[in-house]
């Protein structure tokens, strides 16, 4: 028999979700616990499959099972063939009502503060049962994400061009950082300031080794200056707002955050000196992926909002 042909008439969906399972179980017990099935048809299952495909699939020891390279080959084409799956039903629900849908998206928090926000505001407004799940990470994370189809697209800043032939990568806009403080800070009274002068200031940055603290970094040392040490270190959002809120702190922002963002944010941006160190935008998608109407109204709305800010390229 074809292979074609054991697969049309032997190959079982369930049998490969079964396979999927105990993979990310890492036993057949487990696996089970998580199907709410017994152990034995696991076993079956995985058995079932491995006659239908002639090869084994899974390495038993000790420790638990693990995917020989013919189940990795397997599961790779079945966590696809699941999203289309999914992404077919998201398409059905979408004909059967335009108005519904869901979007996964990822991305870093300044963007989900900023243009996420915008988007997600006007496209609910038009569209008020599309539903949003949102993951915040760096890009390096979200392209995990998306290569294990757990997120549609992706948004965020890049140092350096992605290296990924299964990604689209689309620039969005360039990004600047700009200096921000709370209405009652002392330095809104100045027309003009050298970030020279802000040195001494009690500063909130994000933890070393992201890239919203390299980018700050970066705007130091392009005018000469070595950063300050941050008074707080931190990235929670409500923590730096609430700060800066009480007139003695300072903090970076992409440009973006301020203009997409909240029209009440609890603070403003100081008229600082900065220097030209843009950082591009990019909105990501995988490759040979088919979107659900959902996925393309919200990237249709991403470039609709982005547009005022790509014109400054």
């Amino acid at each position: 028999m074809q292979l074609s042909d054991r697969i049309g008439r032997r190959m079982k969906l369930q049998d490969l979700h079964v396979l999927m399972t105990v993979v990310q179980a890492g036993s057949m017990r487990k696996a089970a616990t998580v199907l709410n099935t017994s152990q034995p048809a696991i076993s079956r299952s995985i058995a079932e499959l491995e006659n239908a495909i002639g090869v084994r699939l899974l390495d038993r020891d000790p420790k638990g099972v693990g995917p020989t390279a013919y189940g990795r080959a397997l599961l790779d084409g079945g966590i696809a063939m699941f999203d289309e799956l999914r992404q077919a039903v998201k398409n059905i629900e979408f004909l059967a009502d335009p108005t519904a849908g869901e979007v996964r998206v990822g991305c870093p928090s300044p963007v989900a503060g900023g243009l996420l926000t915008a988007v997600i505001e006007r496209l609910s407004g038009r569209y008020p049962r599309v539903r949003f799940h949102v993951v915040e990470g760096d890009v390096i994370a979200l392209q995990r994400e998306m290569h294990e189809r757990n997120i549609d697209l992706a948004i965020g800043p890049v140092r350096e061009p992605i290296n990924d032939e299964n990604l689209i990568s689309e620039i969005l806009f360039d990004d600047r950082l700009v200096v921000a403080a709370g209405a009652a800070n002392k330095w809104l009274n100045h027309k003009r300031i050298k970030l020279s002068e802000l040195l001494r200031e009690p500063w909130i940055f994000p933890h070393a080794g992201t890239l919203a603290s390299s980018s700050i970094a970066e705007a130091f040392l392009a005018s000469g200056l070595v950063a300050p040490k941050a008074t707080v270190s931190s990235n929670a959002a409500r923590l730096t707002n609430n700060l800066l809120a009480s007139g003695r702190f300072l903090s970076m922002f992409p440009e973006s955050m301020i203009k997409f963002g909240p029209k009440h944010l609890p603070f403003k941006v100081l008229p600082v000196e900065m220097p030209k160190t843009p950082r591009p935008v990019v909105l990501f998608t995988l490759k040979n992926r088919t979107l659900s109407p959902a996925a393309q109204l919200f990237i249709g709305c991403v470039r609709e909002i982005a547009k005022p800010l790509a014109k400054k390229k």
